[in-house]
């Protein structure tokens, strides 16, 4: 087989099983505050292991997860060292803790966003979901000091059946509160999320077709589908044309799986997602370059040969369902998405815009201006670019395209923003 192995886009490092809630729905199965982290990796591992990552691309993204990651003590060295390698370095947190001066020093150690848990607008849903009273109001404080002190910010919303009515107000809440991006998780039912009653097929196809149009719509927030990969299709059914139909990367909605994707546990164990729990391979006992490249598992994610109705449909390049799902329940990776509703008809395979990439041309005005972006940013830039491009019927992006995304960016997220909008991390903590 030919090695399809690109560089990962994203790196969810889980740095400890500990943490200070409770959550039902935890992938992870969370431990306590005074649970025992032997066994985690050492700060000298975690920088290793961010020598290797960045050895593959500087153009990465690691989100510092958990758990919950400020219960390391070593946090802001190890944000420090992914920034000295050029790494896009980015928080997912519950929150708690995140005060004035841990915001503060990790904005200096290189810290680029964090995005911060939030499950209901109601108190009492939240603080319920989450196991601790209180958490709903650690929450917003944790909002303010990323406020106060111009650390950009993202809320991972949670949507199940008791909470999809609120969808539009988190909407007009994110906004409202400042938050760069909304995040909407849809679960996957594995560690405690076992127990929790995930959301009906009817009430995701409603909740999906109303967070598509918002994402296409909204000026003031980006939003994104997250463990959904079927956002791409109704992005494709809205407007195939709509630039995040050609988009791969962190922020176009689909699955990256063990593609461009990958999750490391505290104990070293590498797995394609937070919710495919079979490990591929340990940072322990081999290289990440060289599980990254050679798993088995992430081979056949790269080159899927998918089943039932994930296998017939249309959609199957730029969707393809979630693989965690059929795992966790029928213990088959390529088998159907069985929270999807929609029904193949038959037509051709739809091509993603992006497949014929090497057709978008860059002159050199437009190589020079994109020189000038940090490289941890460069390729949402690119990206981004050439998906416009594409739209737009085009074949070179040049000076002026690159000028009028930097106009459009500071338009939408403010003069401060840079003009690719990368933010912070996945994982639902």
């Amino acid at each position: 087989m030919v090695d399809t192995a690109e560089p990962p886009f994203l790196v969810a490092l889980n740095l400890t099983r500990r943490c200070n809630l409770n959550c039902a729905h935890c992938y992870l199965d969370a431990g306590s505050r005074e649970s025992d982290d032997s066994g985690e990796l050492s700060t000298a591992e975690v920088k290793s292991l961010l020598d290797d990552i960045a050895a593959l691309s500087d153009e990465t993204m690691v989100v510092f997860t958990g758990g919950e990651p400020l219960l390391r003590a070593d946090l802001t060295e190890l944000v420090a060292h992914a920034h000295g390698l050029g790494l896009m370095s980015v928080l997912g947190s519950n929150g708690l803790g995140l005060n004035d001066r841990r915001v503060n020093a990790l904005k200096a150690a290189g810290l680029q966003g964090v995005g911060i848990s939030l499950d209901s607008l109601e108190p009492e849903a939240h603080d319920a979901f989450r196991g601790l009273p209180g958490s709903w109001e650690q929450a917003m404080a944790a909002f303010d000091a990323c406020r106060r002190n111009d650390l950009r910010f993202q809320i991972h919303f949670s949507v199940t059946d008791d909470t999809a009515h609120e969808l539009d107000n988190m909407i007009a809440f994110a906004k409202d509160v400042g938050a760069f991006v909304l995040n909407v998780f849809f679960l996957v039912c594995t560690g405690r999320g076992e127990k929790v009653t995930n959301i009906s097929a009817q009430t995701y196809e409603q909740v999906m077709r109303r967070l598509t149009a918002a994402a296409r719509e909204e000026t003031e927030i980006m939003i994104r589908a997250k463990c959904a990969p079927h956002f791409k299709r109704m992005a494709w059914e809205l407007d195939p044309d709509w630039p995040v139909t050609a988009a791969h990367g962190y922020e176009a909605g689909g699955c990256l799986a063990g593609t461009r994707y990958c999750r490391i546990t505290p104990m070293g164990g590498v797995t394609s997602c937070p919710y495919i729990e079979d490990e591929v391979g340990s940072v322990r006992q081999q290289s990440f370059a060289d599980i990254w490249r050679d798993a088995p598992q992430f081979k056949a994610l790269r080159q899927p040969s998918l089943k039932g109705r994930c296998g017939a449909c249309e959609y199957s390049k730029i969707c393809g369902g979630c693989r965690a799902r059929p795992l966790a329940r029928d213990g088959d990776l390529m088998g159907e998405d069985f929270l999807c509703a929609y029904l193949p008809q038959g037509g051709p395979v739809i091509e993603p815009l992006g497949a014929a990439s090497d057709s978008i041309q860059w002159t050199p005005e437009a190589e020079e201006w994109l020189a000038r972006i940090p490289s941890f940013v460069r390729r949402f830039v690119r990206q981004r670019a050439e998906s416009q491009v594409r739209a737009d019927r085009g074949r070179e992006v040049t000076a002026e395209v690159m000028l009028e995304l930097s106009k459009v960016a500071k338009h939408r997220f403010g003069a401060k923003r840079p003009i690719s909008g990368p933010s912070a991390g996945q994982d639902a903590s």
